[in-house]
């Protein structure tokens, strides 16, 4: 194997990026700062820390790194890894390469490392280096996993360490314990006999172990806690992932500070540094260990031979492998796993009826062999009798564990998920119980992101017949809460004929019929979804169903929006999400009810009300695990923070929530909030390739079989044709909502937002259509009567009526009325249209308003706005220096919001730790380190900290 080139910086082992205390290592951290200190008075040597997997050798040679950096002392690090094949002592070269040399030793450097027989001029250069390295003061030269080394790494390492003795080097490498590569054993013995100091780690003691749970859970660990992690035998990194998953999970309460298990002990589960270990083998000892996992104990070679089809004496490379792993371990004339932790994560990979074969085959005699007369019957004359103790068993187990999914569910749904799931698996295709496990699966799987393989079970068990009413009405009820933001339609078709089966419960038809509402008003028919929603009504009171009552009331709150009243619509809105809070997000038949409060407090002008409760939303469900919630929430932010002018944010959550692979149908949620952003921004910004993308997708949006996706759709191409200069062709858009049913034509004359009813009005008078302007400007101003305390509203209406009459009064109204609006676009707006006005006849007074829209598209990033501002501002004989939305002259190309990412990803820290400092997902902040790197064509993370602090310096 090649040495991995890694940058300076060991990764610590811990969790979620945050370092914990090292634990119980007391000793050899005061060993290594002994070495430091002899390093300091210029005595150089080599400290090799050993151990098994897992046991914490990373961990220490980064703290040995950190106290070596704190004392002034310059710190080479490098790594060898299996999988990948970079030039021999890549990080050493690295290292060396840091210093001051030209450019031209480090291409002879890396030309003499990667050419055939310039073995001995490496030799000479690397050592060169090293020494003018050294004449500034001590080195340390950390290299991790020697056990991966290539023969010409160990032979360079070895060569170097010992020609070097003299020098102020100290050389810590780590290995693995037990089995190593030939070549790596000679290495050490060399080394051993150079008189290299040796630091071998073994398990952690009890008290260690109960300072790591308690630095993981945050709490002291309870005697129940205690038993699990014993389990990890003082392994750190088996502890860490262990405790990891229990507090991922939910399955641990703190009380009185206190950590307790939640709900029993948890079940097997598979653990990330077995999986790595498992894809860094071949496949035939691939396939050996999960063999050996199925069949329980110590299993002998014989009978996995059996297992397998294959001979004993095909098995050696395979089993050799294993063991060198360090997953599979001697135990006299048998094969063990070296942890039982390590068995249950292999066997937890695997498909229960695998499992179950082979833990069968495994546990039969071998064929041919008799039981002896006198001695009970075998596995086999028993089969029957087991057989049925298994399926009783197997009940038990899955009603124990959809009792423990109930219980997560509200504050732990992934855990909860995956406790249905194996309640199914244990649950025989025939049993009564199975429709009501998998109506109980398919929320669970959507919440957590797995939404194509809670569909998947839906569609299969429906597909099977045989159902019940009451099954099958069960079923339906969650294939439609599951195609609510992904197809408006195909949820009220599911909710439709569910709530149509024939002597199902009062309360279940409730909350179907409570669902086709929710259904139909997402969809756009509203004059359905009303007439579903009075029937629902009397059915969710009979039943007494405060759930349903949550959802239809947020459905009087859209059939309120519709008909303009929006002031009703709000205070529907607020009760909904009241109702919904009160009864736990896990309740809902629909999505949380704060949503639609969320983007009805936007639309009525309240921003920082909206925005907020926007990322209390965001941060409640990515805490709880809820992914597909996280996901609609950042939608639903993405349109707050477009509507407020802030089109670089709206862009990178829009990014940030585009559709996933597990998506289950094409996104109607999706399509009327990220897709529409997308487009906005992109017509803003005058990005054409990307808005001609987005327009691609509106055209599929008209074709939709809800009626607001296509008049989203239609509204999007409108805009597109206006934006490419052809008003008619933007008029011809918006021909089919114009003239769809009343009951069911957006309220707003073809919009999709009340405040974009002056863009309609100018693009009718654009393409002469003055008569629709003339509707717009009507429908404005009846929405501002109807509802007088909103401020948003009646700006709106001005400014509409100014564009239609071409008069200023109205304009300039419209210009005070929004100095109260958190509209920033809006209000650039009319500003432009006041300053258009008054430059025709008094351009001095027009520059005023034309300087302060500049200023706002400027802050907003909309270039293509603010280009066109310019160019009225040159009319009026009037230029203007060019600025931009950032934060400093010395960042032009970089919004603000990307250069508070970029400088502290600059500053070393991880996209997690810049989400959590700037409260933004991962996933946004890495939309904005993707347009950073184009925008300032870099293409590392290195590379972007020198043009940092190159910036900054000012040179």
């Amino acid at each position: 194997m090649s040495v991995n080139r890694v940058t300076t910086g060991t990764v610590p082992e811990g969790l979620d990026g945050v370092r914990t205390p090292l634990r119980g290592r007391g000793a050899e951290l005061a060993f290594i700062e002994e070495r430091l200190d002899a390093l300091g008075r210029g005595e150089g040597g080599i400290v090799r820390v050993e151990g098994p997997a897992g046991i914490g050798r990373s961990r220490l040679l980064a703290e040995a790194a950190a106290a070596a950096r704190r004392r002034g002392t310059r710190v080479f690090e490098g790594a060898a890894d299996p999988d990948e094949h970079f030039v021999p002592l890549g990080p050493l070269l690295d290292g060396v390469l840091a210093g001051n040399g030209p450019p031209s030793g480090a291409v002879r450097l890396r030309d003499l490392a990667t050419t055939p027989g310039q073995r001995f001029w490496l030799l000479q250069e690397l050592a060169d280096r090293l020494r003018e390295t050294v004449r500034n003061g001590p080195l340390l030269v950390v290299l991790d996993d020697l056990q991966w080394c290539d023969d010409l790494t160990l032979l360079t390492f070895h060569t170097l360490a010992a020609g070097l003795s003299s020098h102020a080097i100290l050389w810590l490498v780590a290995v693995r314990g037990g089995s190593v590569p030939s070549g790596v054993r000679t290495t050490l013995d060399r080394i051993r006999q150079a008189g290299a100091r040796e630091l071998v780690l073994g398990a952690l003691e009890e008290r260690a172990t109960a300072q790591i749970a308690g630095d993981v859970l945050g709490a002291a660990p309870g005697p129940d806690v205690l038993r699990v992690a014993r389990r990890a035998e003082g392994v750190p990194q088996l502890l860490l992932e262990l405790l990891g998953s229990l507090r991922e999970d939910g399955a641990v309460t703190v009380e009185d500070g206190v950590a307790r298990l939640a709900a029993g002990p948890p079940p097997p589960r598979v653990l990330p540094s077995v999986v790595r270990r498992l894809d860094q083998l071949s496949d035939g000892a691939r396939e050996l260990v999960r063999t050996a996992a199925c069949a329980g104990g110590p299993v002998t070679v014989a009978l996995l031979a059996e297992l397998l089809g294959r001979s004993p004496a095909a098995l050696i490379t395979a089993v050799q492998e294993s063991l060198d792993a360090e997953l599979l371990t001697e135990s006299g004339d048998r094969l063990a796993f070296r942890h039982d932790l390590i068995r249950e994560a292999v066997e937890a990979g695997l498909p229960l009826p695998l499992r179950r074969t082979l833990r069968g085959q495994a546990a039969e005699p071998p064929p041919g062999s008799a039981t002896p007369p006198g001695e009970s019957p075998g596995p086999a004359a028993g089969g029957a009798a087991e057989a049925g103790n298994a399926v009783r068993e197997d009940a038990a187990e899955a009603g124990r564990l959809r009792t423990a999914a109930a219980e997560l569910a509200a504050t732990a749904p992934g855990r909860a998920a995956d406790h249905s799931l194996k309640a199914l698996e244990l649950t025989a295709a025939d049993a009564p119980e199975r429709p009501r496990i998998i109506a109980e699966t398919i929320p669970l799987l959507w919440q957590t992101g797995r939404a194509a393989r809670a569909r998947e079970l839906g569609a299969s068990a429906l597909a099977t017949g045989g159902l019940g009413p009451e099954d099958e009405a069960r079923i339906r009820l969650a294939m439609a809460r599951l195609a609510v933001p992904f197809d408006f339609s195909e949820a009220a078709r599911q909710a439709r004929a569910g709530a149509a089966l024939p002597g199902i419960p009062v309360d279940l038809r409730g909350r179907l019929l409570a669902m086709l509402a929710v259904g139909l008003s997402m969809a756009g028919e509203h004059a359905a979804a009303e007439q579903v929603a009075a029937e629902a009504w009397e059915t969710a009171a009979a039943a007494g169903d405060r759930s349903a009552e949550a959802t239809l009331t947020t459905v009087r709150s859209a059939v309120s929006f519709h008909r303009m009243d929006l002031t009703e619509a709000f205070r529907q809105a607020e009760r909904a999400a009241a109702l919904a809070d009160a009864l736990g997000v896990s309740t809902s038949l629909w999505v949380p009810e704060a949503l639609w409060h969320a983007l009805l407090s936007n639309t009525t002008g309240r921003f920082a009300e909206a925005l907020a409760a926007a990322e209390e939303g965001i941060r409640i469900t990515r805490e709880q695990g809820r992914t597909a919630a996280t996901r609609m929430w950042l939608m639903t932010r993405s349109r707050i923070l477009l509507e407020a002018g802030r089109l670089t944010d709206a862009r990178a959550d829009a990014e940030a929530a585009s559709a996933a692979p597990d998506d289950p149908g094409p996104g109607n949620l999706a399509d009327v909030t990220l897709r529409y952003v997308m487009l906005r921004v992109a017509l803003h910004t005058d990005d054409r390739q990307t808005a001609r993308e987005y327009a691609a997708e509106a055209r599929r949006m008209r074709s939709d079989g809800a009626p607001v996706v296509r008049h989203f759709g239609s509204w999007m191409l409108a805009l597109m044709a206006d934006f490419e200069g052809r008003p008619d062709r933007a008029m011809a858009e918006l021909d089919e909502v114009m003239t769809s049913p009343a009951a069911d034509r957006p309220a707003y004359a073809g919009l999709v937002d009340p405040a974009d009813a002056p863009v309609l009005v100018r693009l009718a008078l654009r393409a002469g259509a003055h008569e629709r302007a003339a509707q717009a400007v009507a429908l404005a101003e009846r929405r501002a009567v109807l509802n007088p305390g909103l401020t948003l509203l009646a700006a709106t209406a001005a400014h509409a009526r100014g564009l239609l009459d071409n008069d200023l009064a109205p304009l300039l109204r419209a210009v005070r009325l929004y100095e109260d609006c958190p509209r920033v676009l809006a209000r650039a707006s009319a500003l432009e249209d006041a300053g258009r006005k008054l430059a025709a006849t008094r351009r001095p007074d027009a520059v005023p308003y034309l300087d302060t829209a500049l200023a706002l598209y400027v802050s907003a990033g909309a270039e293509r706005d603010v280009a066109r501002v310019r160019r009225r501002l040159r009319a009026a004989g009037v230029r203007r220096r060019p600025a931009t939305a950032g934060l400093s002259d010395a960042w032009p190309e970089l919004t603000a919001a990307e250069l508070r990412v970029v400088r502290l990803v600059a500053g070393g820290s991880t996209n997690r730790q810049v989400a959590e400092h700037l409260s933004l997902s991962p996933h946004t902040v890495g939309s904005h380190l993707r347009r950073a790197f184009t925008k300032l064509d870099v293409t590392s993370r290195g590379e972007l900290a020198r043009l940092v602090r190159h910036r900054d310096s000012g040179e």
